[in-house]
């Protein structure tokens, strides 16, 4: 009883109603083409004439459903009254040929499914129930309600109860046995075409690129600012009762370094809130300002610039050379404290090539729980230009290399 009357049941029955409710535009449609085949005679009177007009209207409803919006509004649907999992149904329009046709497949089976138990559900609960009334009501046999004469004698008589309440039972169990139909075919015809389950890895690898990438500008711009604000507090603690002049300078240094971060972190921050709007260029310092990164940083830098790569550089290149030394300068002060570093810069042909180069320290490196991701995010930078990077010790110095390709280098930003 629960499989014909329950709660799922119920609900699909609704669907399939719905689905014939749908269908009658277009069956008064297949109604009017079918008239001058017929003499122009009224298709209502005859049960076959309904039939040829229900077998028209169905073609119909199928071209309709090639709109890509049908197939959101029938996942919808289905989703709400069939008990389909979700997982297992496409999200958004049909764009491709085949979901066009599986859409239209779909659409026409609701229709045609759902107009016929409709229509079962329209005529047989009356029927059935003057059948169960029968016997309780002897006036009822003289009104011209269509009863068989059978029911003149008293043992049909007597049965009619039993038979209408067959066909309500019946009646539940087509239904049960369509809706059933639909939910199964559902998944089939409205699932995920190879075309939607690719574009859904995309859309994933895409989302996954913009976490990545905002890992990275957190990573960097939060790294740096942490171990040079470290470094200038530490060094500021050490002489705090013997050079004043060194404790003011350092506490700017980090009030600077902290204010900027800040501002970075709201970029990258504001992008997150954004939610798909974040796959655009990333906001962020370039090249133009790294004099004033190098300034700050907390420790002393030798730099070297040829060919003017602030200037001849494509912005996203200037970007992630900025976030290459910055994230450089932060394993300096990392592993090397406050020994000197050595920065060149230059335009060789078509690529920038950074360099920088700092002392091995005589004290153990700082390790970090589960391992820095300074190194392997310089490495991802470089790739997605196109470049390359490698960095390791080369006798008794740590040297840190990329090659960014730029293209016409010498051309107009």
């Amino acid at each position: 009883m629960r499989r014909l009357f329950g709660a799922r049941a119920r609900l699909r029955w609704i669907h399939l109603i719905l689905g014939g409710a749908l269908s009658m535009p277009y069956f008064l449609l297949g109604s009017v083409l079918v008239g001058p085949f017929i003499g122009n005679r009224n298709v209502f009177t005859s049960a076959s004439l309904q039939f040829a007009a229900f077998g028209v209207a169905l073609p119909i409803a199928a071209l309709t459903a090639f709109f890509p919006l049908v197939r959101p509004l029938s996942v919808g649907a289905v989703r709400a009254l069939c008990g389909v999992p979700r997982g297992q149904l496409a999200d958004g329009p049909a764009r491709s040929g085949q979901a066009r046709m599986r859409t239209a497949g779909w659409y026409t089976l609701h229709l045609g499914v759902g107009g016929i138990i409709s229509g079962m559900t329209l005529a047989v609960p009356p029927f059935a129930g003057t059948l169960v009334i029968l016997p309780l009501f002897t006036s009822l046999r003289g009104v011209p309600l269509g009863l068989p004469e059978v029911l003149n004698h008293a043992w049909a008589l007597a049965l009619a109860p039993l038979a209408g309440i067959a066909m309500l039972v019946a009646l539940a169990a087509c239904a049960a046995l369509a809706g059933e139909l639909l939910a199964r075919c559902a998944p089939v015809l409205l699932g995920p075409t190879p075309a939607d389950r690719l574009a859904a890895a995309e859309r994933r690898a895409a989302d996954l690129a913009v976490r990545n990438r905002l890992a990275r500008e957190l990573h960097d711009s939060v790294g740096h600012a942490l171990s040079a604000v470290t470094l200038q507090a530490g060094a500021a603690r050490r002489v705090l009762d013997s050079d004043v002049e060194f404790v003011r300078e350092a506490l700017t240094a980090i009030e600077e370094t902290t204010r900027r971060t800040v501002g970075e972190l709201d970029a990258v921050l504001g992008l997150l809130r954004q939610g798909e709007d974040a796959h655009g260029d990333l906001p962020g310092p370039t090249l133009d300002v790294l004099d004033d990164l190098l300034a700050r940083s907390g420790v002393k830098v030798a730099y070297v610039q040829d060919g003017d790569p602030a200037a001849r550089a494509p912005e996203p290149v200037s970007r992630e050379a900025y976030r290459i030394v910055q994230e450089g300068l932060s394993n300096a002060l990392r592993h090397g404290g406050a020994a000197p570093v050595s920065l060149r810069i230059a335009l060789c042909g078509e690529e920038l090539e950074i360099v920088m180069e700092n002392p091995l320290s005589v004290r153990a490196p700082v390790v970090r729980p589960g391992g820095g991701r300074g190194l392997p995010g310089i490495a991802e930078r470089a790739t997605l230009l196109g470049g390359h990077a490698e960095a390791g010790a080369q006798g008794d110095v740590w040297r840190l290399t990329a090659r960014l390709p730029v293209g016409n280098a010498g051309g107009e930003r």
